[in-house]
């Protein structure tokens, strides 16, 4: 015999800029029923007299709050009121983490996403989306490419202008943009212009962005690959140059939702390049020189992965209290007294590890432990053709020897 279905712990009704009209019958009797309803002010504005419960406004910062709030109603009809499809960047995520997703009866609305799309005549699946609510807009750098259709989800009234202007300082001010307000309400409207020349005032604050990427004649054009032009970081001469930073990135093989440790960060193009690989992707660079530090937070955010975590401190030192890492490129400094060993140790069975250096005394160091753990050790050499009088020749860059492996064992 089948058991009855629990009751759950929390009913997730999705709700859109049309408000109570919009909802169908199924949402608006998990309203009314509920004894306590929480929601930002804006949607729970939007219930009528006949949703009786308890009405408790989510405080700000939300995500700490989540536990306490669940807690405090524990036993009572709860109803979350969230906007749009509450599993799409969302108050879903974070209450599935809290309750388990067994626990919670999510009834979504269309989203905005499907709003937009909708009034575009975009492929939902063919269009990538970027939230900046409260999330950097440094981050939408990382997602323009020429040609690329995006989805901006608007963090207020203002973002628009500061779309625009990121758009313009990286390089993509031909890119068509248009605001589109109140989707799916009556008082819906859009407004369109490009970055180069936006000056649309400050509008509805419940909007998306909707963007068409165009990049300026003779901007820099970054890859969706790893091994971006050097003259896409700032940097002082330490920078793992382009066809060796390729090949380290091969080596450290990211994978999504992958943590890496980038230790000896230098410009912090590797950490920069492993987060470029997927928007799960995580890095944590660790740099002993604080001017340095803080020129990796600058090409974090201009390459479009502000989220980069960067330590300030000298290993294995700055390491301790580092969270475990799926893989470790060293770029520097692998003579420290216990720096490999402590990358090595720090790693789980299958993490890899990967070093760079270009001094002998590194090199036989590499040497040693690739015959202690395996893996490979190779040379990689980069020539560059350059002038030689009237004609040319090959100008050879220092050679790199890298030490590449996997620790053994079962991943699992």
């Amino acid at each position: 015999m089948t058991p009855a279905p629990r009751s759950p712990a929390a009913t997730v009704v999705g709700i859109g800029a049309d408000g109570w009209p919009g909802l169908p019958e199924v949402s608006r009797e998990a309203l009314r029923r509920a004894e306590v309803l929480i929601g930002g002010a804006r949607q729970l504005d939007l219930l009528p007299a006949d949703c009786a419960g308890e009405r408790v406004t989510w405080p700000s910062p939300l995500r700490p709050a989540v536990a306490g709030l669940l807690a405090a109603h524990r036993g009572r009809r709860l109803a979350v009121v969230a906007s749009g499809d509450p599993m799409l960047y969302g108050i879903g995520r974070a209450l599935a983490e809290e309750l388990g997703s067994d626990a919670l009866h999510v009834l979504p609305h269309p989203s905005s996403v499907s709003y937009a799309c909708a009034r575009l005549g975009w492929p939902v699946e063919d269009t990538e989306v970027v939230t900046l609510v409260g999330r950097p807009a440094g981050q939408l750098s990382a997602a323009l490419h020429d040609g690329r259709r995006l989805l901006v989800l608007s963090a207020g009234p203002d973002t628009p202008a500061e779309v625009a202007a990121l758009l313009r300082d990286r390089g993509f001010g031909p890119t068509r943009m248009r605001v589109l307000e109140q989707l799916g309400a009556g008082a819906e409207r859009s407004v369109e212009g490009h970055a180069g020349n936006w000056t649309a005032p400050a509008g509805d604050p419940l909007n998306v962005i909707a963007l068409e990427c165009r990049r300026d004649e003779g901007a820099l054009r970054l890859s969706a690959v790893p091994g971006l032009p050097d003259e896409a970081y700032e940097h002082d001469g330490q920078l793992t140059k382009r066809h060796i930073r390729a090949a380290t990135l091969a080596a450290l093989a990211p994978a999504p939702g992958e943590l890496l440790w980038d230790v000896g960060g230098g410009s912090g193009s590797i950490a920069v390049e492993w987060m470029r690989t997927h928007r799960s992707c995580r890095a944590v660079t660790v740099e002993r020189d604080p001017v340095r530090a803080a020129r990796i937070a600058r090409n974090a955010d201009t390459l479009g992965v502000p989220a980069l975590r960067v330590v300030t401190g000298a290993a294995p030192d700055a390491l301790l209290e580092l969270p475990a890492p799926h893989a470790v490129f060293i770029g520097g400094g692998l003579t420290a007294p216990g720096l490999l060993d402590a990358c090595w140790n720090a790693l789980p069975p299958g993490g890899r590890l990967v070093a760079n250096t270009v001094t002998l005394e590194s090199e036989a160091l590499l040497a040693e432990r690739c015959r202690r753990h395996g893996g490979e050790l190779v040379r990689l050499a980069v020539s560059h053709a350059v002038p030689v009088g009237g004609f040319t020749g090959w100008r050879q860059a220092m050679p790199v020897t890298q030490w590449s492996v996997t620790k053994a064992g079962d991943p699992t």
